[in-house]
């Protein structure tokens, strides 16, 4: 049996690596070891972590916690810097007490970079999931590069991202277009019909099924204050008082507390504007598959709203590099520009237009092609061997 340590952060990355752990709890061939960190633990990320606990009846045990967000540090990078290494530490206190056949981790973030790194200097293969994105808003880009060139085993999301990976010099042996989990959630999961998802939000106190429904992280990468950004955005929200609005939390990114401070408050002064900091995954997707128009600037927003044909606006430039499909409204984090997007995007002919939408994330059993290539890969070795720099051409 080989054993996979699986390492979550967010709410947004234990929901696409689910359907993979439930296959890898299930696998006979494979032992699941769960490492959680990050906003999963922090209350003011709305704890998170009991949505994994809910998990357990699949096999899906937390096997240790990584606190990093519980020690004051300064805002602003110097603060990322040092969760950074505190995640790193931590990382390789847990490797040196847990030697896994692989760890498998999701994404760009800068708490699974430092994991990343603690499994490859300590000789553990990294196996890589929806590498090769482009996102020129945020330092996510360079972590989830740096994160490719640790790994030996990709799944990138789409064949635009796989022919990336072989530019970056990866060998194509061990670069796999499996498709987006995300888009694979949507398709797989029974997800809330209108009146069950109302009755479901209404029974925390919440209004009914938002008309929009908003996320908005911290543009790390940008040359305006994340703060003003979100301001032209509450002003553009303030343009459109007939629509019901719900707004998800930020992520734990520097600024993320104060961003979300900022929504409470806003919140607070206008009866059609509420915020939770998580739906959690099937609440999630059930509300943006009802929603009229998704807002914010948030990778889901371009990248899992083409599977349900919802209109979507992408503020600003935190997504610049990802595929953009014919559903999604791209505009400047500037309050007229926001204003003049959400007016495209509400009109029933744009509306029609994003009903036409086809995901390029759509690779099928997704999880499941992941499961038995990592089996395949962990039977015949391959993670053992070193990596060596792909120099051949990319494939057409």
């Amino acid at each position: 049996m080989y054993t996979i340590t699986a390492v979550t952060s967010t709410r947004a990355d234990y929901g696409l690596l689910r359907p993979v752990l439930k296959k890898i709890a299930a696998s006979p061939m494979l032992q699941l070891k769960l490492l959680v960190t990050g906003s999963h633990l922090a209350a003011q990320h709305g704890s998170t972590i009991n949505e994994i606990i809910a998990d357990e009846k699949y096999g899906i045990f937390i096997d240790a916690e990584m606190d990093i967000l519980a020690e004051q540090v300064p805002e602003g990078r110097l603060g990322t810097a040092q969760r950074t290494s505190l995640a790193l530490q931590g990382a390789l206190a847990y490797f040196t007490k847990q030697k896994p056949n692989a760890v498998l981790v999701l994404g760009d973030r800068y708490e699974i970079f430092a994991v990343s790194q603690a499994a490859a200097l300590l000789n553990i293969p990294v196996v890589h999931i929806s590498g090769g994105d482009v996102t020129h808003g945020a330092d996510d880009d360079w972590f989830r590069h740096c994160i490719t060139k640790l790994a030996k085993l990709h799944f990138p999301s789409c064949e635009a991202y796989r022919q990336r990976l072989l530019r970056m010099g990866e060998q194509p042996s061990t670069v796999f277009n499996v498709g987006g989990l995300g888009d694979e959630n949507i398709r797989s999961m029974q997800l809330l019909p209108r009146a069950e998802l109302a009755a479901s939000l209404q029974a925390e106190g919440l209004p009914g099924v938002p008309d929009v429904l908003v996320t908005f992280h911290p543009e790390t990468a940008a040359d305006t204050p994340p703060m003003a950004q979100l301001q032209a955005l509450f002003a553009a929200v303030e343009d459109f008082p007939q629509f019901t609005y719900l707004f998800t939390g930020a992520n734990a990114d520097a600024g993320g507390d104060e961003i979300n401070r900022a929504i409470q408050a806003f919140c607070g002064s206008k009866p059609n504007c509420t915020m939770v900091q998580s739906l959690g995954v099937l609440r999630y997707l059930s509300a943006m598959q009802a929603a009229r128009l998704v807002l914010g600037n948030s990778s889901s927003g371009v990248v899992e709203t083409p599977s349900f044909g919802t209109p979507a606006v992408n503020i600003g430039h935190r997504q610049d590099g990802r595929i953009m499909c014919a559903n999604v409204v791209c505009c400047g984090a500037v309050h007229s520009q926001i204003t003049a997007a959400i007016q495209q995007a509400i009109t029933p002919e744009f509306a029609a237009q994003a009903k036409q939408v086809q995901s390029p994330y759509n690779g099928g059993d997704t999880s499941g092609k992941i499961v038995a290539i990592l089996q395949e890969f962990l039977q015949q070795g391959t993670l053992q061997h070193p990596k060596i720099f792909y120099d051949g051409k990319c494939e057409e």
